[in-house]
């Protein structure tokens, strides 16, 4: 089995290493990241790369498709290059994945249209515009595609996924030896949840992420 993440500048770093901690930890599985162009690629803050050790060529047809956000999603929308192997890798998976603005990559690339998704909450109209349609939850299965709202999610959505796969008493496991058992200082994980004054700031600052 072979499991890609995708990369592109100025991704958000946990939407793509989060979903990798579980997703690595299937039997059998070769995890990949790739790019555009193999090489490092940075992260929104410039001070952090992963290594893409393969370009889009060298792998046509993964079995799980990942798909991150961040910032740079915004400058990925029109690129040919990404969105055509976006649907070439889709063709061939046995499930597609994003977190957070990365489901704006898989619209944007035609493949949500009729389909529920969901993505980081500053950018749920925008799944709209692609015929897509739009819900809150944290983690959406629909069909084989599985979206995951922001950032944190992506670790939500992965184990989701590692349980489907592998099954329950595996996926436990995982979360056991990762001791994935959250318990926030603050309960501010959502707007509805959220001081309104910290909810008005995010979204005064939000628009680098819904072009």
């Amino acid at each position: 089995m072979q499991i890609a993440i995708v990369l592109f500048d100025r991704f958000t770093a946990l939407d793509a290493v989060g979903p990798y901690e579980m997703l690595c930890r299937i039997p059998d599985a070769e995890t990949v990241f790739v790019a555009q162009r193999p090489g490092p690629v940075r992260n929104d803050r410039g001070d952090l790369a992963l290594v893409a050790d393969k370009g889009f060529e060298e792998v046509p047809a993964p079995d799980i498709l990942v798909v991150p956000g961040g910032p740079g999603q915004s400058g990925q929308m029109e690129n040919g290059a990404l969105l055509d192997w976006l649907r070439t890798a889709d063709a061939a998976s046995t499930w597609t994945t994003s977190v957070c603005t990365g489901s704006l990559l898989l619209a944007a690339a035609g493949l949500l249209k009729g389909r529920r998704a969901t993505s980081h909450w500053l950018a749920l109209d925008g799944l709209a515009r692609f015929g897509a349609e739009p819900t809150g939850e944290r983690v959406v299965t629909d069909g084989k595609f599985i979206t995951a709202a922001g950032v944190s999610a992506g670790i939500d959505m992965a184990l989701t996924l590692v349980g489907t796969v592998a099954g329950d008493a595996h996926a436990q496991a995982v979360q056991l030896g990762t001791e994935y058992d959250p318990r926030p200082p603050y309960d501010a994980g959502s707007p509805q949840k959220a001081p309104t004054a910290i909810v008005d700031k995010l979204r005064a600052g939000s628009r680098h992420i819904l072009q």
